[in-house]
């Protein structure tokens, strides 16, 4: 079992990972953010939208290998406030990282998705590839524009209800400090206690009730060891929890840059139910509510079964709603022995053997750049 978990290396990989950017750059969008894209393949291929995870994770060339370089147009871009999208939320300085958050919902970020897809110049419907937050986004965004999708592939599937919020973030906090051992409660700790004791104790034990909340407190306060420590402890229990076999160097996830970025990012969007529907409502069941919008679209979903980031209960809960909603949908689900990570072997290439087996045309002859 040891070789399927793995993290996949260089030789299981179909596609390698490209040298060459095809195009970039950077679009205004509005409030003063500019989102950075990437793109790499063929210019006249099939588009397919790559959404990262998090919020607040960013993007890099190595997501690119999923796909066929040979027959997709494979745009990748930095959602606002991370990646080299700007402002960012771990700028120096409380003014500028807090700008980050200004205008930053998801409505927004459907709204950039849009805006890139007309600045690209992309008329016909797109792939739309999202895995953990970015099978949120995929999803939300569909339920807004579905005409403008094909098909939707998504990975590891984050509903963000509260109850999937809490089965990660909360778990036995609230009475973690008089029964450590307690384990009658649901969560990803069960499975990590000893990167969970060092995300709960960041936090007083008075606050421990609502964990979003109380790290909420912290990231709103002055910047500091304070601050920096608690984004760290946010940042490395995902990155320690996002594979089954955790032996991943966290040390990505330890950057102070990256930490502040993406545990700030992301706790302003849970903290808020992820703006769903254009609502602030941690208790949202927004998007299986809205599933009817989206079933008669071909979909496509890979889960870890061992995933505890984004848990199997969520892809059955969704996987369910489509059926109810559309009996004859076009639903392939693939549940693979893997965790979280999108580079996990098994889910690496089943996403892969997905992006392969698409029907559409051959692409047209390849052109120049577009500058």
């Amino acid at each position: 079992m040891s070789d399927i978990v793995s993290i996949a290396e260089e030789s299981d990989w179909k596609y390698p990972e490209p040298d060459e950017i095809t195009d970039e750059g950077w679009l205004s969008v509005g409030s003063g953010h500019r989102i950075y894209w990437h793109e790499y393949g063929t210019h006249n291929g099939q588009p397919v939208m790559f959404l990262h995870g998090g919020p607040g994770g960013g993007t890099k060339p190595k997501q690119a290998r999923f796909f066929n370089p040979r027959r997709y147009r494979i745009i990748l871009f930095d959602q606002r406030g991370c990646g080299k999208s700007e402002p960012n939320a771990g700028d120096k300085g409380p003014k500028i990282a807090s700008t980050a958050f200004k205008h930053n919902t998801t409505a927004d970020l459907i709204d950039d998705i849009e805006a890139l897809r007309k600045h690209l110049g992309i008329k016909e419907p797109m792939h739309v590839f999202g895995g953990s937050w970015g099978s949120t986004l995929a999803l939300a965004y569909a339920i807004a524009h579905p005409r403008s999708v094909k098909t939707l592939v998504l990975r590891g599937i984050f509903l963000c209800r509260r109850k999937d919020i809490d089965y990660f973030y909360q778990g036995n906090a609230a009475i973690y400090r008089d029964r450590p051992d307690d384990t009658s409660i649901p969560g990803a700790y069960l499975v990590y206690p000893e990167a969970w004791k060092k995300f709960v104790e960041v936090i007083d034990h008075q606050d421990r009730q609502d964990m979003v909340q109380a790290y909420a407190k912290i990231f709103s306060g002055p910047p500091g060891e304070r601050l920096e420590n608690a984004a760290k402890a946010w940042s490395v229990w995902e990155g320690v929890t996002s594979n089954l076999v955790s032996d991943k160097d966290t040390a990505s996830y330890e950057d102070p840059q990256f930490a502040k970025t993406f545990a700030r990012i992301e706790n302003h969007y849970f903290m808020n139910g992820a703006f769903l529907g254009g609502a602030t409502n941690r208790d949202n069941n927004y998007l299986l509510e809205n599933v009817d919008k989206i079933a008669h679209l071909p979909i496509y979903i890979v889960q870890g079964r061992f995933d505890q980031v984004c848990p199997r209960f969520q892809a059955d809960d969704l996987v369910a709603a489509l059926k109810k909603a559309n009996p004859t949908v076009k639903l392939e689900y693939h549940v693979t022995t893997a965790g979280h990570s999108q580079y996990e072997k098994e889910t690496m290439q089943a996403l892969t053997r997905i992006m392969d087996s698409l029907s559409w045309p051959a692409p047209k002859q390849q052109g120049q750049k577009r500058r």
